[in-house]
């Protein structure tokens, strides 16, 4: 079975609800406000030492929080990550190990890939319903990528508002009136459809998102409750469309010095900024205090888009590059300002750690696979050494992505890819660009994080990937 009963996690809900209903203690209570970036990569901010992009307001909340140097996505494409964050389980557990709405397997393959679901389900208590239960008002803001409009939307799982969500990975046009066309997986048609209604001409989608954003912020106050404000932005996702006024700008820039196409820095701007507005907003309405501000990414760069150098690879692939990304926490009162924290975390912890920013206990038979990272935030705490891990039963179209499962322990990280098969052993701590396989001189390390592999594969109910008995192979020419 992949994933728990729903009832006693909704009697658990409403216990909560009780106990928090005679808290006093307000500050307990912390809003929160989680950004999560698609696709940025973790090279593409000035404060993870991008000399290109210009983004001083992100900057800002790195110097007054923490930032995580190994901070990784669950997953090297979108809906996993997306489906770990509310979960609190690696994708694997559940059956989300692919983006959505994804095509079934290749019949021409050589192996035929694993089971995946085509909704987040709904016997999963979400970080959303958490807080929910918990008092706090829920908004959505850009893109879900979880699920359809039947049952699987962010309405049907602990979110009070929805704006921008929908079964779709990009937005199909980031002007208003945000209409584009979606080619629909498996078949040569095409569905025309909006992110959002209404809008003027000259909206831009990540503004629009940003100003909504802003007045559910203002209405959460007015209404005297909690706020969990979760920003899952369109960008930088593409199809890459900037304002023309700040492309010019990155344009400008020497060609040799420029680590990203321009529109791509432009739109990575607009992200900055709209973090910028997010902020100076909870400053306004004295919430700065009583908020924390969590950033990061759902996987690696685009490689048509900006460079993941020092990085291996990109997007799809599950070499670094496809799965470090940009962690920052601010927690006024928790958090040593500037601290630069090297503990590995994973996407899957962000929900404990948003229970215990809302004072709540946490849920550990629904967070699973996910720690609280609270006690790092000072620079003084520890969490308990564990192993990080991937499973990717699939294939895709990124250059250097192959159906892979993949174990980080220490600074050792194991690779094992099904098609082609083979293994593959970094050091990480001297060796940030995989460069050098070690499996051939390393055979005891192999041996030993192939087996916690296998066995975390195995207690999670991972997907295999079986043989196709249909796939002929191509016989090599002469």
């Amino acid at each position: 079975m992949h994933y728990n009963t729903r009832l006693p996690l909704l009697l658990l809900s409403a216990t909560l609800l009780l106990g928090l209903s005679n808290n006093t203690n307000a500050q307990t209570q912390h809003n929160i406000v989680l950004f999560l970036i698609d696709d940025l990569g973790w090279s593409d901010l000035a404060c993870q030492g991008s000399s290109y992009y210009q983004t001083p307001h992100i900057d800002r909340l790195a110097s007054q929080g923490v930032r995580f140097t190994d901070a990784y996505a669950a997953c090297a494409v979108c809906t996993p990550t997306r489906a770990a964050i509310m979960t609190g389980k690696y994708p694997a557990r559940i059956l989300m190990t692919e983006w959505l709405p994804s095509g079934r397997w290749n019949p021409k393959a050589k192996l035929r890939e694993g089971r995946f679901l085509r909704d987040l389900p709904r016997e999963e208590f979400t970080l959303a319903e958490a807080l929910r239960a918990a008092g706090y008002r829920t908004g959505h803001f850009g893109k879900w990528h979880l699920g359809t409009e039947t049952f699987g939307m962010p309405e049907h799982h602990g979110f009070d508002i929805n704006v921008g969500g929908n079964p779709h990975g990009n937005p199909g046009n980031y002007f208003y009136p945000y209409n584009g066309t979606w080619k629909i997986p498996t078949t040569n048609q095409k569905a025309t459809w909006s992110v959002l209604k209404g809008g003027h001409p000259g909206e831009y989608l990540t503004d629009r998102l940003t100003d909504d954003a802003v007045n559910f912020i203002r209405q959460s106050q007015a209404d005297e409750k909690p706020f969990f404000l979760y920003f899952p932005h369109y960008g930088v996702h593409t199809p890459i469309q900037a304002k023309e006024e700040v492309t010019a700008k990155y344009a400008a820039i020497p060609k040799i010095e420029q680590q990203g196409i321009p529109a791509y820095a432009a739109m990575v701007e607009s992200i900055d900024d709209s973090v910028g507005k997010i902020q100076k907003t909870l400053e306004k309405l004295g919430l700065v205090d009583n908020t924390v501000v969590i950033f990061t990414s759902d996987n690696g760069g685009f490689w048509k888009a900006t460079s993941n150098a020092p990085l291996r690879a990109n997007k799809g692939a599950y070499y670094e590059g496809g799965i470090r990304v940009p962690l920052i926490i601010r927690w006024p009162g928790e958090t040593r300002d500037g601290h630069v924290e090297r503990t590995p975390s994973t996407s899957s912890d962000l929900y404990p750690t948003c229970l215990t920013a809302a004072g709540l206990p946490l849920l550990p038979n629904q967070h699973q696979d996910g720690v609280d990272l609270s006690p790092l935030l000072d620079g003084q705490g520890t969490i308990a050494d564990r192993s990080l891990f991937w499973h990717y039963p699939h294939y895709n179209n990124h250059p250097s992505s192959v159906p892979s499962s993949v174990i980080r322990k220490g600074y050792w990280k194991l690779i094992q890819s099904y098609d082609p098969e083979g293994l593959e052993l970094y050091n990480l701590n001297n060796d940030l660009a995989e460069s050098t396989n070690l499996v051939s001189s390393r055979p005891a390390i192999t041996a030993a994080l192939m087996k916690e592999l296998e066995a975390w594969k195995l207690s999670v109910g991972a997907e295999k990937m079986l043989p196709n008995p249909d796939y002929k192979s191509v016989p090599l020419k002469k």
